[in-house]
């Protein structure tokens, strides 16, 4: 089991963890605890979005609108024209996709952890990286 970190602001489960944590992998379990707390969770709205698109794939409708209902256990982050302009300039500091930048920003604005195992955020602040093989 993976030692939860405690910014005091929440965490924030990157798109690919959902993924992960919804389709039962293997590395489900890195991201379980986090997910599970959701006192402690943040939900960008993009992650509803992305994980919504991959879960169509392996899943019906039934079922992919019972894990969304697990994402909005959390706190839901929108993306307000703030967070908007925050997500490109980090997303021109960092060298980040819009939807990643959108998520990292979103947990800077909270002041939560970026779980993950997206190599694009492995040496940002803020972020619990896991090494994807």
């Amino acid at each position: 089991m993976t030692e939860l970190i405690d910014l005091h602001g929440g965490n924030v489960i990157d798109s690919s963890a959902w993924i992960e944590y919804f389709l039962d992998s293997p590395r489900a379990d890195l991201f379980a605890a986090a997910i599970e707390n959701a006192e402690c969770l943040v939900v960008p709205t993009i992650c509803l979005f992305e994980v919504c698109r991959v879960l169509d794939r392996h899943y019906g409708e039934a079922t992919v609108a019972q894990c969304l209902n697990v994402m909005r256990l959390g706190e839901l982050v929108p993306l307000t024209d703030q967070l908007a302009i925050s997500a490109a300039r980090i997303a021109s500091k960092h060298k980040l996709a819009f939807g990643d930048a959108v998520i990292y920003a979103s947990a800077q604005a909270k002041g939560a952890v970026l779980w993950t195992q997206d190599a694009d955020y492995a040496q940002l602040a803020g972020v619990q990286y896991f090494v994807k093989p």
